[in-house]
């Protein structure tokens, strides 16, 4: 062989070689990070990514302060953990741009003595727990929002000033000048207002600021006001029948008020079950899309249907400043007692509740035959699926599908 085919031979080894050994090291790399990230329980799974032009918007319904709830929530060195008692609905917060929270009731802390039903206060990290677990669109406006005064309102508003992250705060104020401060924030672009009414409230109150009482009037001057200065008007009404699955006449009127004054979504709360959805047409030919009760979603109350709220879904095209997709992810509140616990509910059976977990209900079959319910994962979610789709074609997913 001559001297220079050897020598280009051997070249030509070198670098397969090399092009080996490189192309060898790069998988192995690959593969250890993959292992990593699995053993560092991030996630093993790709991270679902949404266009840049699609925003997801996501409701939940009460977080309730419960005595058994701040109970379970208390560590053995007197602090309070409620972000671990929704651990199990903390991903599908932190995987939407947009997570809407309604704090039934007031967190202002021990000042104003910790108590439950029903006059409640609960300790700050109530609320500090609704933050951890990711919501940033905080609800305050509700029938409890008064259980205690003003000063209570004033102090329970204040825990919220100026957290990183928060987007929006509304339904309770300190002042008159805050109350007619409008909530808007920007998400990839586009511009949100956010609105709180109640229709009902436990404690009458003293002054007109303290938190919004539903006016017609006032509600139409305000949600036109904020149609004019964001893209997307979201309005929060605590209203309906307790413990009613049914949309009421006066839901009903006051939805068609709300959507012909400019509202795009509608946010329900106050029955503590789920109600359906409803496509209202507006005067202007909008479509506004009504939840007219998101249910419970933190809380320790005694039925079935009390303990299966879960998120509302919505993906909003940046563009259109639309919504394109709407999906409802049912979500479980779990804790254990006994059927003799139950049956007698007092004082003493209902501190016994432990256990606290919140999963999504297509995950919860194992908790359900702990439980007292006696039902399935099947059945409650064709109830839920029912129920949501009597007015509206609402798919229902499973955590998978989120």
């Amino acid at each position: 062989m001559k001297p220079r085919l050897r020598k280009l031979r051997i070249i030509f080894v070198v670098l397969l070689i090399v092009l080996l050994v490189f192309g060898a090291f790069n998988y192995l790399t690959s593969r250890g990070q993959e292992q990593k990230t699995s053993e560092s329980g991030e996630t093993a799974e790709p991270v679902k990514k949404r266009p840049d032009n699609t925003i997801r918007l996501v409701a939940t319904g009460d977080m309730i302060g419960h005595d058994s709830i701040t109970q379970n929530a208390k560590n053995s060195d007197g602090s309070y953990d409620y972000a671990s008692l929704m651990i199990g609905a903390k991903k599908y917060f932190q995987d939407s741009d947009i997570s809407f929270c309604n704090e039934a009731t007031m967190a202002a802390g021990e000042k104003h003595g910790i108590t439950g039903y029903p006059s409640f206060n609960a300790p700050i990290e109530f609320a500090r727990g609704l933050e951890d677990v990711g919501c940033n669109v905080i609800n305050l406006g509700t029938n409890h929002t008064n259980d205690k005064g003003q000063a209570m309102i004033d102090d329970a508003v204040t825990v919220w000033d100026n957290r990183p992250g928060v987007l929006a705060v509304a339904g309770a104020n300190r002042s008159l000048d805050e109350q007619k401060k409008p909530r808007i924030f920007t998400v990839k672009g586009m511009k949100f207002a956010l609105l709180s009414y109640l229709t009902y409230t436990n404690q009458p109150v003293a002054n007109g600021y303290g938190v919004n009482m539903y006016d017609e009037a006032t509600a139409k001057v305000e949600i036109a006001t904020a149609q004019s200065e964001a893209d997307f008007v979201i309005v929060s009404m605590r209203w309906g029948t307790e413990y009613s699955h049914d949309i009421n006449d006066s839901q009903d009127r006051i939805a068609k008020v709300l959507a012909d004054a400019g509202a795009d979504v509608i946010f329900g709360h106050g029955t503590h079950t789920l109600q359906p959805v409803k496509r209202v047409l507006a005067a202007d030919g909008r479509e506004a899309l009504a939840w007219f009760s998101l249910g419970n979603f933190l809380n320790s109350q005694t039925e079935i249907e009390n303990l299966i709220g879960g998120f509302a879904v919505m993906d909003i095209d940046t563009s259109t400043k639309k919504i394109t997709n709407i999906s409802f992810l049912p979500m479980y509140q779990h804790y254990e007692w006994t059927a003799t616990q139950k049956a007698r509910a007092n004082t003493t059976d209902l501190a016994a509740r432990h256990n606290f977990q919140m999963m999504p209900l297509d995950e919860a079959g194992e908790l359900l035959e702990k439980s007292v319910h006696e039902t399935t994962v099947e059945a409650q979610t064709e109830r839920v699926r029912q129920l949501l789709n009597t007015y509206t074609e609402v798919p229902v997913i499973s955590s998978g599908q989120y």
